[in-house]
């Protein structure tokens, strides 16, 4: 498959360290901030939310919070992270599934894409398809909550940062790489952990700066009505940030 189209399952996993172990993702992501704001988003466009789809909900762990406040139903990709997520949040309604593709039979009130899980399809005509898989679960009034980057990642010199992992610190050296042609952000990683174990991994992000997700919502049949990095209301930063945006038909 061509490097401009999202990647198979397996090929994710081998390239992604913590789609390889999705208890270590756990860890790392464990302080997330990506549901508070989630709810912020939606208490201030649809107050009266009960029901709620994730796309993209990868070991459920965003997606078990959430079902705290909401209805939800999960869906993901990977085959190994919804069989981690049902292993380990029994309680989720966790389905495997292609967010270009799938078609659950019904509607929701929110429907989200968090954890940069749009990035990973690099091709417009995928994206398109997103977009009317979001589509068909929507009606009137329906909210659309996405989360990737915006703008990209650049940096001439590596990248060097600590992350406390379930075995100890790891030291992680990160070198980022920017196609403007293809728009895609590469992010090349070393784990080095405190047992002297390596590991490395490749990300590639398909980065959609502002007015191009406007045009793919607005042809989908969504109005966007807000997008924030999610320091304050109406904040845009980068190079990540939430868009919100409403069906109209």
């Amino acid at each position: 498959m061509s490097s401009l189209h999202i990647t198979d399952p397996d090929h994710l996993e081998a390239s992604n360290l913590f789609y390889r172990d999705p208890e270590l993702y756990d860890a790392v992501q464990s302080d997330s901030d990506s549901v508070r704001i989630c709810r912020e988003l939606i208490d201030r466009h649809r107050p009266d939310t009960r029901t709620l789809l994730d796309f993209g909900c990868g070991t459920g762990r965003d997606l078990e919070l959430l079902a705290q406040h909401y209805d939800c139903v999960g869906v993901d990709l990977q085959p190994g992270l919804v069989d981690y997520a049902r292993r380990t949040r029994p309680q989720l309604d966790v389905r495997t599934g292609d967010m270009r593709t799938v078609r659950l039979g019904h509607t929701a009130d929110v429907l989200a894409c968090l954890g940069n899980s749009l990035a990973y399809v690099h091709d417009n005509q995928g994206i398109q398809s997103v977009f009317q898989t979001f589509a068909a679960h929507a009606r009137p009034g329906t909210l659309l909550l996405l989360c990737c980057p915006v703008a990209p990642t650049e940096r001439s010199e590596p990248q060097h940062v600590s992350i406390a992992t379930g075995l100890g610190t790891a030291s992680v050296t990160i070198n980022y790489e920017w196609d403007l042609r293809t728009q895609i952000n590469t992010m090349r990683r070393r784990w080095v952990l405190d047992s002297g174990e390596e590991a490395h991994d490749v990300i590639r992000r398909r980065v959609l700066a502002p007015r191009e997700l406007d045009l793919y919502a607005t042809l989908a049949g969504f109005d966007v009505v807000e997008m924030t990095d999610g320091f304050g209301r109406g904040t845009l930063t980068g190079p990540g940030a939430y868009t919100v945006a409403r069906y109209r038909s």
